[in-house]
């Protein structure tokens, strides 16, 4: 419990850092004159092409959990909006981990494998963020020091980890020789076996790497969801009396979410808000307008999924109080019962690990 709200604390602190670094010597009279005399028609096609993304979000998790359930793009499409308003509503991406509970709940898929997919996720966004600020680099320079050590820490970062994922993927049972040689030495005997357990399902959730026309997709895919993510933002610019390049949007957009990749409040507030503000006005754009166009954004792409995701919930007979259980055990795993992977035996029927080779392919 106190690491809970230590890391709340945590992430409201961080959030608090970057809304007074964004906000600071702004005339605040300015930015509701230019909320005022924005033109909202402009949200209704960039509401109805983020959704298209999100139904690329699908599309691409579905390449990932093939190695271990091939599952109909209609029954995933729900899963993926319920976990989207779960990072919206609460801290730390949250709904990352709800999302593999609800797949546990409705489609019997581990919690362990089903998270693996969802970090591989992460990391391919992470790449195609970078990939975004490098393409834009030659017709819209990194404007400060401060972007470009983002820009640097997230290559290191996402590269890093996919490496390591490409590594496990390679030789999985060499990889759970390593594991179970490190629990038999360092782990509790009790939790020797849920230990081993938890890993063989996290490596079985990365078995999609293994195929090389599901990787090439999964990439494809992640550039097709976060070129849809940047139309939205070139139509709400639209909205509002400022024009910048395609690619200066691009850059917004990559700086942005690697910046959400931080600790926050929930809805990623003050780390989507300030780096989206402090590119704009680096680029010459107004603070007041960056400002209203940044907040702006950050509603339309909040509110409609969240609304969505709390109609899904309704329709499966969740309660927020069930969701609540499954985001307390957020970082908890399956191991020992109590776990993200373990809510409840009511929800969750227990799954045996499956068996890897080195030599295996799915």
């Amino acid at each position: 419990m106190k690491s809970r709200y230590l890391r709340l604390f945590v992430g409201v602190a961080i959030s608090a850092v970057f809304i007074w670094l964004a906000l600071r010597g702004l005339h605040l009279p300015d930015v509701w004159v230019s909320l005022r005399s924005a033109d909202y028609v402009w949200l209704i096609p960039s509401i109805a092409v983020y959704f298209l993304a999100v139904w690329a979000r699908t599309w691409r998790w579905d390449y990932l959990l093939r190695p271990i359930k091939q599952i109909p793009l209609r029954r995933l499409f729900p899963v993926v909006v319920i976990g989207y308003m779960g990072n919206n509503v609460y801290p730390f991406r949250a709904g990352e981990v709800l999302r593999a509970v609800v797949l546990r709940q409705q489609e019997n898929v581990p919690v362990s494998s089903s998270l693996a997919t969802i970090i591989v996720e992460r990391v391919f966004d992470g790449l195609v963020m970078l990939l975004f600020v490098f393409v834009a680099l030659p017709f819209a320079p990194l404007p400060s020091d401060s972007i470009r050590l983002v820009v640097i820490l997230g290559s290191v970062l996402f590269f890093g980890a996919l490496l390591v994922f490409f590594a496990v993927a390679a030789v999985p049972a060499r990889f759970m020789r390593l594991a179970e040689w490190l629990t038999n030495r360092l782990a509790p005997h009790r939790l020797r076996a849920p230990l081993l357990g938890f890993a063989a399902r996290f490596v079985e959730g990365l078995l999609c790497l293994r195929n090389p026309r599901n990787l090439v997709m999964i990439f494809l895919t992640s550039v097709v969801i976060w070129l849809l993510e940047t139309v939205k933002y070139w139509f709400v610019m639209h909205a509002f009396d400022f024009s910048v390049s395609f690619f200066a949007l691009m850059l917004m957009n990559g700086v942005v979410n690697l910046a959400t990749t931080l600790p926050s409040a929930p809805g990623y507030i003050g780390t989507f808000d300030g780096p989206g503000i402090a590119v704009l006005t680096l680029y010459g754009v107004e603070a007041a307008v960056a400002t209203a166009y940044t907040l702006t954004l950050h509603a339309a792409l909040w509110l409609p999924i969240t609304l969505l995701g709390i109609y899904y919930m309704v329709r499966i007979q969740w309660r927020w109080a069930d969701i609540g259980r499954a985001v307390a055990t957020q970082g908890a795993g399956e191991p020992g019962g109590a776990g993200a992977g373990e809510m409840g035996a009511s929800l969750l029927p227990n799954t045996p690990a499956p068996v890897l080779s080195d030599g295996e392919d799915r």
